[in-house]
């Protein structure tokens, strides 16, 4: 069903979830998708189950396309404003969305090594 991949990146999701929570705005969206590999082909009651058994408290969105024709709204405005054109894999692209309304794009890197950029916009939004 889900690969390693999958696992590691959902875990540190919940890490810095569970850093930032309490601290600040922090709102995670996690939008399954199957267009990678077929790795998500289940029901969104079985996505969500599974990511509840790896300690996922953050919002977890219906299943979407994010890429062609029937890509999700969300997905359109995100790639035209911060790129990529085409997202690659699962996981591939992560989107901060500054409280500023400034929109980043991170590819190919896990959700810890945004753990800096996470902390920097919850600091400049709390001293605001």
């Amino acid at each position: 069903m889900f690969s390693g991949y999958t696992d590691q990146h959902y875990n540190e999701l919940v890490t810095l979830h569970q850093k930032f929570k309490d601290i600040g705005d922090l709102e995670i969206l996690a939008f399954p998708c199957n267009q990678f590999g077929q790795q998500e082909p289940e029901s969104p009651s079985a996505i969500k189950e599974f990511t509840k058994g790896r300690g996922v408290e953050f919002r977890m969105m219906n299943k979407v396309d994010v890429n062609g024709g029937k890509s999700h709204k969300v997905y359109k405005y995100l790639k035209k404003m911060a790129g990529p054109e085409r997202i690659e894999w699962n996981f591939a692209t992560y989107y901060l969305v500054h409280p500023n309304g400034s929109i980043y794009s991170y590819s190919n890197v896990s959700p810890v090594r945004l753990q800096a950029k996470v902390k920097t916009f919850i600091t400049e939004t709390t001293e605001l």
